[in-house]
């Protein structure tokens, strides 16, 4: 019998940052999220983010707004955390233009951060 193991997780940018910024509530129900991510569950809370491949969000509902947590899948081993961020709209469910472009640019660096632990195994 082969033991799952936990996948590790690598955060880019400010995101580890901007998640501590966030109500305590919030920072544990993404954190246990995250860690149910970590070993290969798919949790209710989570679903595909439109227009990217592998990009999933977590969508936490506070009494103070709407809190995301976005995070890279199927780069090697380790989910990439690229970005958390409270959703300030009051209309609607789309993610702002701003947010989506941090989202690519960093989902690039997550890649290439990912080939490059390639190499090095």
């Amino acid at each position: 019998m082969q033991l799952q193991q936990m996948s590790p997780v690598f955060w880019v940018g400010d995101a580890k940052k901007r998640l501590s910024e966030f109500p305590a509530e919030v920072q544990n129900e993404i954190g246990s999220i995250l860690q149910r991510v970590q070993w290969a569950e798919t949790p209710r809370k989570t679903k595909p983010l439109r227009g990217f491949s592998g990009v999933y969000e977590i969508i936490s509902n506070h009494n103070r707004g709407t809190y995301r947590a976005i995070y890279a899948m199927n780069l090697g081993d380790l989910i990439y955390i690229l970005h958390c961020f409270q959703k300030k709209s009051k209309f609607g469910i789309k993610t702002p233009k701003k947010e989506i472009d941090l989202i690519r640019r960093r989902l690039n660096r997550a890649e290439e951060h990912a080939l490059q632990e390639d190499k090095n195994e």
